[in-house]
């Protein structure tokens, strides 16, 4: 995962937290829900990035 791909999930997950928080202030559950989601996804993204990685280290383990 470069750092632009890091840098872009962390931002998105910040983004959702600030929006369910706002939700949360307001009392506005669309906008909890927006946030809970956006943070979902970066996180997904992130585990995904984290798998293809660990999939490389395993690869290049065995080719050495």
């Amino acid at each position: 995962m470069s750092f632009t791909d890091k840098a872009k999930s962390r931002a998105q997950e910040m983004a959702g937290m600030a929006k369910e928080r706002i939700g949360n202030a307001t009392d506005n559950e669309r906008l909890r829900a927006e946030g809970a989601n956006e943070q979902s996804a970066a996180r997904a993204r992130q585990a995904g990035q984290n798998v293809k990685e660990a999939g490389r280290n395993v690869r290049d383990a065995f080719d050495k």
